[in-house]
């Protein structure tokens, strides 16, 4: 699931994407890192759509957003696509470029693709899961839209409600009693991996940074999360709220906390292993005439 992460800010880099700069370059990065294998053949049935949905043509200039340890990147070039993979998280990076050794058509770049300057020749900006980020995000959007040539295309996939995603859901209610509650309700937008549930906020930001076309399609399937409770667990245990659980509780509450997500999975597992739905926005947009100057 990559996100927009970044290097660290360069002078007039938007500092408000700081938090997710460093969330990015610490544990979360590393763990991505660890746990790629797994996170690509859970996303596999998301993946296989928004490539579909992308219907890149040989030759074509991409920039992947938010792209991670660079799967969607070299599926790309691999597709005779150009790609040009900007990231903020050294560590998945680091793997990226490893990855593409000794391959054509694939570059990565360490960078916040909200601020980084793109010239305007690239046929395709796409994303899996790496747009929902950004702390100004019809900013950043704009700035993207820098990159495409008239005409050219965004592809994207963000997730809907946590609600609607049981996959990380189903634990997480399971969980949330014995975490602190905020101060103040947390703001739905803020950015995170659920700031573009609302369809309408999502169109009007997309409407914003000047896009036309736009599609939002619903799309829904089912993620693998484990072969067994224990695979799944340890993936929760890394992985959404569970993961923050264990980072934030101790003793017996941690205990109570892992024993109650536990429980909410146990009566999903199957033969087959633990397979939770998923819901998804497929986005589609063009840039049918050039940016308006910022």
């Amino acid at each position: 699931m990559s996100t927009d992460r970044s290097a660290a800010p360069k002078p007039g880099a938007d500092a408000g994407n700081q938090a997710q700069i460093d969330y990015w370059n610490g544990q979360a990065g590393e763990t991505w890192v660890r746990r790629m294998d797994r996170i690509d053949a859970m996303l596999a049935p998301i993946t296989q759509a928004l490539l579909e949905r992308a219907a890149v043509a040989p030759g074509e200039r991409i920039v992947d957003v938010g792209c991670g340890c660079g799967t969607t990147s070299l599926e790309l070039a691999r597709r005779g696509g150009l790609v040009f993979g900007v990231d903020i998280s050294e560590p998945m990076l680091a793997l990226a470029k490893q990855r593409a050794a000794g391959r054509s058509g694939v570059a990565f770049r360490r960078a916040d693709a909200a601020t980084q300057p793109f010239t305007p020749d690239h046929s395709l900006v796409f994303s899996r899961f790496g747009v929902m980020f950004f702390a100004q995000p019809a900013d950043a959007f704009r700035n993207l839209r820098t990159g495409l040539a008239p005409g050219g295309r965004l592809c994207f996939v963000c997730w809907q409600a946590a609600p609607e995603n049981a996959w990380m859901s189903t634990a997480g209610k399971a969980v949330t009693p014995f975490l602190a509650k905020p101060d103040a309700p947390p703001d739905p937008r803020a950015p995170g991996p659920f700031a573009f549930a609302d369809r309408e906020y999502l169109h009007s930001i997309l409407t914003q940074a000047g896009f036309e076309a736009i599609g939002i399609e619903d799309l829904r399937t089912t993620l693998h999360v484990g072969d067994d409770l224990d695979q799944a667990m340890a993936f929760q245990a890394d992985v959404g709220p569970v993961a923050r659980a264990l980072a934030e509780l101790e003793g017996e509450t941690r205990e109570q906390a892992i024993a109650a997500a536990r429980a909410a999975l146990a009566p999903h597992v199957t033969p087959k292993g633990v397979d939770l739905g998923a819901a998804c926005w497929l986005v589609t947009a063009r840039s049918a005439s050039p940016p308006a100057a910022r």
